[in-house]
C-alpha cells in the first residue's frame, strides 16, 4: 500500500508537470489581441527582435518553474511521511536528548536539512536560468550566502512556532488551530516591524536616497500625501540583477518605501517620480495593513482547514503516513503540506486583490504626477530589464501574478494620455 502510495504521488507530479509545460509551450497564446498592435502596449514597439525572442524564451521557462516548485514540495512532504523518515528524525532526536525543546531543535534540523536538499536543485536551476538570460548578476557564492541565510532564518522561525504549535495540540486537540492563529496575530505584526531593521540588511545595505535633488522632488511628492521623507531609501541590487523593482515594507514607525539602485540608475527623475508616486498611495490607501488583514483572515481559514485535514487524514491513513497521532512531532509534514497547498489554492484570491490595489496605485500616480509618457516609458523598461510577459497567459496571470499585466497597466496610463490630450485642445 505504502509503496503503491508513493508511486502515485509521483505520478501525479510527473502528469501535473506534463500538463504544465504542454499549457506553456504548446497551448497557451500570448500573442497581442489586434486592438493592441502597434500601441504603446506593444511589446514591438520598444523591445528588438532578439529581446522579444529572450523574453517568449525566459518567461515560458520560468513559469513552468513556478508551477513544478510548489507541488514539488507537496510531494516531498508526502514521500517523507511515507518511507518513514519523519519518524527516523524523532528517533534521532529522542536518542540525542531526553529533553523536549532540544529533540524539537534536533528533529527541526534534520528535516530542514533533508527539504533544502531536496529543492536546492530547481533553485539552482532557477538562479542559472537569469543569469543565463542576464537577468541576474550575483555569483554563485552570493547567491548560496543568500539561500542559507534563508535556511537560518526559517529555521529560527521554525524554532519559535513549532514548540509552541505542538503544545497547543496537547493542551487543546479542538481549538489549537484558533490558539494558534491568535498567537499568529502580535507575532506576524512584531516580523513585519523587524523586516526593514533586522531582517532585509542581512541581504542588502539599505541607505538613504543619496540623489539629493531627486530626494528635493520626492520631498515635494511626499509632502503632498503627507507622508514622512525619512521613509525613502535605496538598497544596492547591482550586484544580484539587472531587474528593476520599488517596493513598500515595514509598518508602523519602521515603515519605509525602498528604491533599487537599478531603478536609480537606469531610469530617468520622472520616471522614477511616477514610480514613488504609486508607493505613496500604498501608503495613503493603507495598502500594507489591509495586507495584513486580509493575511490574517486567510491564516485563520487555512488554519481551521489544515486542523479538518489533519485529523481526517491521520484518521484514514495514519498507518501509512507513520502518524500515531496529530499532536505527535512526526506529523509536521503533513501540517507543512497541507498548508502549502491551501496558500496556493488561495493565491488566485490574493493575487486578484493585489491587482487591484496595484491599479488604483498606477491610477493615483498618474493622477499625482501627470506625466503619462514618462510613466509609460518606466514601465517599457520595467518589461524590457526583466524580460517580462506583456501579456501572460491566464494561468500564470491568475496564480502568478501580484501586478497588473503590463498590458493591462501601459494601456490604461494610454487611455489617460488620450484624454489629456483631448482636454488640452
Amino acid at each position: 500500500m505504502v509503496r503503491k502510495m508513493g508511486v502515485y504521488a509521483v505520478l501525479a507530479y510527473v502528469i501535473y508537470g506534463l500538463f504544465f509545460y504542454w499549457y506553456l509551450f504548446h497551448f497557451a497564446d500570448s500573442s497581442l489581441p489586434f486592438e493592441y498592435q502597434g500601441t504603446k502596449a506593444d511589446p514591438a514597439t520598444f523591445l528588438n527582435s532578439r529581446e522579444l525572442m529572450l523574453s517568449e524564451e525566459y518567461s515560458k521557462i520560468r513559469n513552468l518553474l513556478f508551477f513544478l516548485s510548489t507541488p514539488f514540495e507537496w510531494l516531498f512532504y508526502f514521500l517523507i511521511l511515507l518511507f518513514g523518515f519523519s519518524r527516523a528524525f524523532k528517533k534521532w532526536a529522542e536518542s540525542s536528548s531526553k529533553y523536549k525543546l532540544p529533540q524539537t531543535a534536533i528533529y527541526l534540523i534534520w528535516l530542514s536539512f533533508f527539504a533544502f536538499v531536496a529543492t536546492f536543485p530547481l533553485s539552482y536551476i532557477s538562479h542559472s536560468l537569469s543569469k543565463t538570460y542576464n537577468i541576474s548578476t550575483q555569483s554563485f557564492a552570493s547567491w548560496m550566502k543568500d539561500e542559507l541565510i534563508d535556511f537560518w532564518i526559517n529555521y529560527g522561525t521554525l524554532m519559535i512556532i513549532v514548540p509552541v504549535l505542538y503544545w497547543l495540540m496537547k493542551k487543546s486537540a479542538k481549538r489549537w488551530w484558533f490558539y494558534a492563529w491568535l498567537l499568529s496575530v502580535p507575532f506576524t505584526l512584531f516580523m513585519m516591524f523587524l523586516q526593514p531593521i533586522v531582517i532585509d540588511p542581512l541581504y542588502n545595505d539599505f541607505y538613504p536616497l543619496k540623489n539629493k535633488e531627486l530626494e528635493t522632488k520626492i520631498l515635494s511628492l511626499a509632502e503632498k500625501a503627507q507622508i514622512p521623507a525619512e521613509h525613502v531609501f535605496e538598497v544596492n541590487m547591482a550586484d544580484q540583477t539587472n531587474s528593476l523593482n520599488a517596493y513598500v515594507t515595514g509598518i508602523g514607525s519602521n515603515a519605509r518605501i525602498v528604491l533599487w539602485d537599478t531603478t536609480l540608475n537606469k531610469l530617468s527623475d520622472d520616471q522614477i517620480l511616477f514610480i514613488m508616486a504609486h508607493e505613496i498611495c500604498h501608503y495613503v490607501e493603507k495598502h500594507i495593513y489591509i495586507g495584513i488583514a486580509l493575511y490574517l483572515l486567510f491564516s485563520l481559514i487555512g488554519l481551521y482547514l489544515t486542523y479538518r485535514i489533519m485529523n481526517w487524514a491521520v484518521r484514514h491513513f495514519g498507518k501509512e503516513l507513520k502518524i500515531p497521532d496529530v499532536k505527535d512531532i512526526r506529523s509536521l509534514p503533513l501540517f507543512f503540506m497541507i498548508l502549502s497547498m491551501l496558500m496556493f489554492t488561495a493565491s488566485p484570491f490574493s493575487n486578484l486583490i493585489s491587482r487591484y490595489e496595484e491599479t488604483r496605485a498606477d491610477r493615483y500616480a498618474i493622477n499625482m504626477t501627470q506625466n503619462p509618457e514618462e510613466a509609460i516609458t518606466s514601465f517599457q523598461e520595467l518589461t524590457r530589464s526583466g524580460l517580462s510577459e506583456v501579456k501572460p497567459p491566464l494561468l500564470v496571470k491568475i496564480f502568478r501574478y501580484s501586478h497588473p499585466t503590463m498590458l493591462d497597466r501601459i494601456s490604461i496610463l494610454e487611455e489617460y494620455e488620450v484624454k489629456q490630450r483631448a482636454k488640452n485642445k
